[in-house]
């Protein structure tokens, strides 16, 4: 196979390449160039709408500017020249010869490819960010899920990547959460349950504020004595802190995520003075009302933000610049991305506007998602009203999962059960989010996630299996290089497909979608079951025996690396 250094370019990429040349030709410009795959075979492989962008532009008949278009077109080591439908759209259907070719060259690839971006970059992705003396529940989900899979395809597509895990371990619940340790916490249950224990004496705290004042101004003391250092309440913040990331350590090893780095808030601490100070001192920053704001006079919509209060505390804004900064100090990244729920989407305006107004060039992006919903389309949560654990969550999805292979397979030994459970209940949770477009609200539905049918993660993995065990059985071995065939139109449509991986996998960071990869794999493992009814394999002879495994084989690996990506296992048995 080929080296990491492969260059091959995509379908589409060829396409646009020799639309552009065709353009520069006839005389028209160049800067239109639309290439997409076509919407049903009827039209063709590909499709292209640049005749008629141009002639709206023009002023001129869209099917004038597509027949001049065409007589500039040389495509004809690739297709026929493509057919004028409709109102001028171009219609591609690539020919038998060029399809071999290029599909011998994916198999011989071992990115089967996928094409390095043309412009690598250095990227910092802020994603998961829990809240220290805090469960992780089932709203971190997204932000968990969804940051880890922009990660695993920015590094494929050649960017060098840090994970930063933002902890909120810094701030206001300190002070409850200290008071109540001081005086009410019980060791026994701090052993057993840390991160509960944690909570329960926030609570017991608030609760306790309410009905007396004077216990609320000694958390308030508790919180200043914290914040100027004091050896016991700085003892008891980092135990906090401790236990709290032992438990988000176990979630993110049943999830298979890891971070390069986790610097909280409270990392950027002795930070926020001086910034606050700086922001005043070149006028970024203005006094009002006692407070400290950053106003955006040239953006009227964006209402004032706020970088120090009238106490003299700070706030996350303050944080978040503070840690843009430092970011931009000791990494110099080219972008940052903050993968956290549209309801953020002012903050980040604010934050980085006003990063704008410090000097900072990075590229910062918000990158931002909608709501996980229960089956009666609300937020998701317990019968008590409580968001739902997130440590609970994953092991429910294990044991379903482990029910399910012991009714198809009773007899699986049960270390290999529990491991296959894994693969197939976190990679359900996954996928059931990362299916979806990110700004979608989307309903959790345990029978439809876990389901071996339609577009899941248990169907995409079976479906690997299913070719893996095609192997095993036959003791066939595919060849290192053979010709493939494609007699069929089923032999065709699964090639075709299969050439479309490199530029699905490319077009996932263009708006941060990873849905168009699952989307992609769906569709790859139905046009595969149709390949696989239709066109024998093992029955097969010869030439045909051989080209139809290699077809067999390459699915296979295009189906692990794409789940791989999102970071889902694709299991060798099932």
């Amino acid at each position: 196979m080929t080296t990491q250094n492969s260059t091959i370019t995509t379908l589409r990429e060829q396409l646009a390449f020799r639309l552009r040349e065709a353009l520069l030709r006839a005389g028209l410009s160049e800067d239109v160039v639309e290439i997409s795959p076509a919407t049903t075979s009827k039209f063709g492989d590909y499709q292209s709408n640049t005749a008629m962008v141009l002639a709206k532009r023009l002023g001129a008949n869209p099917r004038t500017i597509a027949e001049r278009i065409v007589a500039s077109l040389n495509v004809a080591d690739l297709s026929a020249p493509p057919e004028i439908a409709g109102a001028g759209f171009l219609n591609f259907r690539f020919s038998q010869e060029f399809l071999t070719r290029r599909i011998s060259c994916i198999f011989d690839d071992d990115r089967m490819g996928v094409p390095f971006a043309c412009h690598r970059k250095r990227i910092i992705i802020d994603f998961s960010c829990p809240n220290v003396a805090k469960p992780m529940h089932v709203g971190h989900i997204r932000s968990t899920i969804l940051g880890d899979a922009l990660a695993r395809i920015a590094r494929f597509l050649g960017h060098e990547v840090i994970t930063d895990n933002h902890i909120g371990d810094w701030g206001t619940q300190f002070g409850k959460v200290i008071y109540g340790w001081k005086h009410f916490l019980d060791q026994d249950r701090l052993a057993r349950e840390p991160v509960e224990e944690l909570v329960r004496l926030y609570r017991h705290t608030h609760r306790l504020e309410e009905e007396n004042p004077a216990i609320a101004a000694q958390a308030r003391k508790e919180l200043v004595l914290l914040q100027q250092g004091d050896p016991e309440n700085l003892r008891i913040w980092k135990q906090s802190v401790e236990l709290s990331w032992k438990e988000f350590e176990k979630i993110y090893r049943t999830l298979e995520i890891h971070f390069d780095q986790c610097l909280g808030e409270s990392f950027y601490n002795e930070a926020l003075r001086p910034l606050v100070e700086r922001l005043l001192e070149t006028k970024v920053a203005q006094p009002s009302e006692g407070a400290v704001c950053i106003f955006f006079p040239e953006t009227p919509e964006l209402t004032p933000c706020i970088v120090r209060k009238t106490d003299g505390g700070f706030l996350y804004a303050t944080t978040d610049l503070a840690t843009i900064e430092y970011r931009v100090k000791t990494w110099n990244p080219d972008a940052i991305w903050y993968v956290t729920g549209a309801p953020q989407a002012l903050h980040f305006r604010q934050i980085f506007a006003a990063a704008r107004r410090l000097g900072i060039q990075a590229e910062l992006v918000h990158i931002a998602f909608g709501s996980i919903l229960g089956e009666d389309r609300k937020m998701m949560k317990t019968r008590s009203g409580e968001n739902v654990a997130l440590a609970e969550l994953l092991n429910e999805a294990i044991e379903r999962a482990s029910k399910i292979i012991a009714e198809k397979n009773p007899t699986l030994p049960s270390e290999e059960r529990q491991n296959l459970a894994s693969a197939i209940g976190i990679g359900a949770v996954k996928y059931a989010e990362l299916s979806q477009h990110r700004m979608t609200d989307y309903v959790f539905s345990w029978d439809k996630m876990l389901s071996f049918q339609g577009n899941t993660a248990p169907y995409l993995q079976n479906a690997y299996v299913r070719i893996r065990s095609l192997f095993r059985k036959s003791n066939a071995i595919p060849q290192e290089t053979c010709a493939i065939l494609l007699e069929s139109p089923e032999e065709r449509a699964l090639a075709l497909r299969l050439l479309q991986f490199g530029e699905t996998v490319s077009a996932v960071l263009e708006e941060f979608r990873p849905n168009l990869l699952a989307n992609y794999l769906f569709e790859l493992a139905n046009l595969f079951h149709g390949f696989y009814e239709k066109c024998p394999v093992l029955r097969a002879e010869n030439a045909i025996r051989h080209s139809r495994l290699a077809l067999c084989h390459l699915t296979a690996r295009v189906l692990s690396q794409g789940l791989s990506l999102l970071g889902i296992r694709a299991p060798e048995k099932m």
